[in-house]
């Protein structure tokens, strides 16, 4: 009898079993895999996901924090942490995890567009800096490159150690930036690099930001729908026009359609969020050359950018560090307007509204041809002596010379500037791409300037009431520069590096042992904007 009841019930009780939940293991997000840093000096959250109502303990250098999942998802934080390691940080509910040679150090995000992807390889005599990468302690992550509808909550991606092999492909410029702070603050540094090439700002940027301007709704949202309706009708007539074609057997060569390539708010969903809510220092930025044609737009929409990265982070007003554009296009041989001017003006607004906002300038490794200067040494250490002062509360000046006011006497228009450092100096100009300016370069042009020779600078233009810009004679005196012209009697403004590719040899001498900075471009006058939307 009893045997068969157990025969009769063996179907039942294996259905049984198969109906029971499973219980899933412990997960940790993949940013936290071997070989990670976790950022010193601040609550560090460590999250990822378990069963409901699971206990969770996290365990790192002695301290121990335990949780409960909720909703399948848990999350802790470590207190603030000392630079050092490596350790190991151990994670236990129905199972363990355990990742190995952790570093506490400084976390910094490495984002924006193709000049901040250009890889390694691809940069200026790479060879000797990649054979040289190996550092046990610089850190790199890269984030998969993904498009969403909607925001994602991990990353299929790991950290590795600094060598030849996971440098050659990195960011050269997060590379670069990362380099000098980890020689220059002698603590572990991770870099996790996220970009996409082409990308515009607004793709960086959340749905509750864009929803919740009524400009960029109008703007940006409304004119994508707009294009994916026309692309969606012309679609549908070519495929329409195809069939017929392939019916009457006549020959169809007519291309077809292309879709819109950027969608709104795609990288931020599928390649900043996330990373939220990752513990770091800051972020550096190199983008613009395609918000180009709206800087108008972009004086707002990268400032909100800022903020809507802060605001979800949740870290308080941490430093942003941008690249200015490079020079790139034709060379004018008058003075013009220029919507890569516009575009550089706007990103300083952004340096001047908001706190912990800094700026390379890269007017000397600019090239003509190429959108994609290969000089990146210069500008990740541009940014990495930007983060020295703005980040870390050192006595370093955080860019070249800034246009602070204009004074005008009689005929002469005196160009006050801020950030003067040792003083000014007029070095190589922009149109000579050979090497970025070496500070021999830069104490031989001092020594010339105090002696019987100057170095004539250029860039400048000057106009009177008339709105009209006419090349200048410019000359340093103190820390001002004088601007003049035998055709402008009466100045009114005054503009600098005001071009695509501007022509100029303005630098500041930032102290012993530390390379020239060039002056940032810059106008006195607010007379046009060609990148203003139509009334």
């Amino acid at each position: 009898m009893a045997r068969r009841f157990v025969t009769r019930s063996l179907p039942l009780l294996l259905l049984g079993l198969i109906l029971l939940p499973a219980q899933a293991e412990v997960r940790l997000h993949h940013l936290f895999t071997d070989h990670m840093v976790l950022q010193r000096d601040k609550a560090v959250p460590v999250w990822g996901w378990a069963d409901d109502g699971e206990e969770v303990t996290v365990e790192f250098r002695g301290r121990t924090e335990r949780t409960r999942a909720r909703h399948g998802r848990w999350q802790v934080k470590l207190g603030k942490l000392h630079a050092g390691g490596p350790d190991d940080l151990k994670v236990t509910g129905r199972n363990q995890l355990v990742v190995h040679d952790v570093l506490v150090g400084e976390v910094w995000i490495a984002s924006g567009q193709s000049n901040m992807e250009w890889p390694m390889r691809a940069s200026d005599n790479p060879l000797p800096d990649i054979v040289g990468a190996s550092n046990p302690q610089l850190r790199l992550f890269t984030v998969p490159k993904l498009k969403s509808l909607t925001p994602v909550n991990d990353v299929e991606a790991s950290w590795q150690e600094t060598g030849p092999t996971s440098v050659t492909n990195f960011s050269a410029v997060a590379y670069y930036f990362g380099r000098y702070l980890q020689n220059e603050l002698r603590v572990p540094v991770g870099i996790i690099h996220t970009s996409w090439g082409g990308s515009p700002a607004e793709v960086w940027m959340s749905d509750r930001v864009l929803l919740g301007d009524r400009t960029y709704k109008r703007e940006i949202l409304d004119t994508h729908t707009d294009q994916m309706r026309g692309y969606t009708e012309a679609k549908a007539k070519f495929e329409e026009e195809q069939a017929e074609a392939k019916q009457a057997g006549r020959a169809f060569d007519k291309k077809a359609p292309d879709a819109p390539y950027w969608r709104p708010t795609e990288l931020y969903n599928g390649m900043i969020a996330p990373l939220l809510p990752c513990a770091i220092q800051g972020a550096i930025w190199y983008q613009g050359e395609s918000n180009a044609d709206r800087a108008h737009q972009y004086r707002n929409l990268f400032a909100d950018m800022i903020r809507n990265w802060r605001t979800d982070w949740d870290q308080g007003e941490f430093t942003f560090l941008l690249v200015q554009l490079a020079p790139f296009k034709e060379i004018k041989d008058q003075p013009a307007e220029s919507t890569w001017a516009e575009l550089r003006e706007a990103q300083t607004l952004a340096t001047q509204r908001l706190k912990n906002v800094g700026m390379a300038v890269i007017t000397d490794v600019g090239d003509e041809k190429d959108i994609h200067p290969r000089w990146k040494r210069p500008v990740g250490e541009r940014l990495g002596q930007a983060a020295r002062h703005i980040a870390y509360g050192q006595e370093v000046l955080p860019s070249g010379p800034v246009f602070r006011k204009l004074a005008v006497k009689g005929h002469n228009a005196i160009v006050h500037f801020d950030n003067v450092g040792q003083g000014l100096f007029g070095g190589p100009r922009s149109d000579i791409r050979s090497r970025p300016v070496t500070t021999q370069q830069a104490a031989l042009t001092y020594n010339l300037q105090t002696g019987t020779l100057e170095t004539p600078l250029v860039g400048f233009s000057i106009a009177g009431a008339d709105r009209k810009f006419v090349w200048a004679d410019a000359k340093i005196v103190g820390d001002t520069v004088v601007v003049s012209s035998p055709q402008v009697p009466k100045p009114a403004a005054v503009r600098f590096g005001w071009a695509d590719f501007p022509v100029v040899n303005l630098f500041g001498r930032p102290g012993p042992g530390l390379p020239p900075l060039p002056a940032s471009p810059f106008r006195s006058d607010d007379w046009s904007m060609i990148t203003a939307p139509k009334k």
